[in-house]
């Protein structure tokens, strides 16, 4: 069974067919989800399904796009929540450099005190990272992350970016990207991957992969992400499928 470890199950997107997506994404092998909360109207949808699904678990947290937004009263909210039974990780936060809607030094802070809260409460984080690599990695570092390790979301950078996440303490996760034809970093990293440091997601309703490209994603879809790593580790479905629920497992503490 598959873990999908990165889903927006609580957008607009799926509001008029939930049910029938979760039908398909069992039908595909997909037995449990993370669902991001990555604002306070996205938090506040993800909850609601947590408290309704057995098999969804909760990544919540800032996304540096709205890091302009966020207060000191959003801070103490996320440090309650952290408390909630089926809360696995702080995010998705990190450093957004291609949509302006929050300056730099904005998003530098908000990150950091998110990493700071999560060493606080002991959880892992997972990294939003749009074309800001280097200052991510920086700030990893400079706030000692390893301490909690994570998650690599949407992993697109070169095998040299992911030995330093590796270092970090940090899992690599692929997403609908290493399934497209012109991608050959995601599909690099995924090759040199270690078998114990990589999941799978899809960040629906966004980045389908092939051949749905350009469509609406859904968790069904991960198994599209699987399939492909299959063939890029060369080895067996099912052998694949089980490394990345235990790999998820073991970092969400399930």
């Amino acid at each position: 069974m598959l873990f999908d470890t990165h889903v927006h199950l609580n957008d607009e997107a799926f509001r008029d067919d939930l049910e029938e997506v979760i039908l398909r994404a069992k039908e595909n092998d997909v037995s449990k989800m993370a669902v991001v909360g990555f604002n306070k109207e996205t938090i506040e949808r993800a909850l609601e399904l947590a408290d309704k699904y057995d098999f969804i678990y909760l990544i919540l947290g800032w996304h540096p796009t709205d890091a302009i937004d966020f207060t000191d009263q959003d801070l103490e909210w996320l440090r309650k929540l952290t408390k909630h039974p089926k809360m696995v990780a702080l995010g998705e936060m990190g450093l957004d450099y291609h949509w302006d809607t929050s300056p730099k030094e904005v998003q530098f802070e908000v990150f950091r005190k998110q990493i700071r809260l999560a060493k606080e409460v002991n959880l892992p984080i997972v990294i939003h990272n749009r074309e800001a690599t280097e200052d991510v990695v920086r700030i990893l570092r400079e706030e000692h992350a390893e301490e909690v390790g994570g998650i690599m979301h949407c992993f697109g950078e070169t095998v040299e970016v992911m030995e330093e996440c590796l270092a970090l303490n940090f899992y690599i996760s692929f997403g609908g990207t290493v399934t497209f034809k012109n991608a050959k970093l995601p599909k690099l990293a995924a090759e040199k991957v270690p078998l114990d440091k990589f999941l799978i997601e899809t960040d629906a309703p966004y980045l389908a992969p092939h051949p749905n490209r350009g469509k609406r994603n859904e968790p069904a879809f991960v198994k599209l992400v699987a399939e492909k790593i299959t063939e890029l580790k060369e080895l067996e479905y099912d052998e694949i499928a089980r490394l990345s629920m235990d790999n998820a497992k073991t970092l969400f503490r399930l």
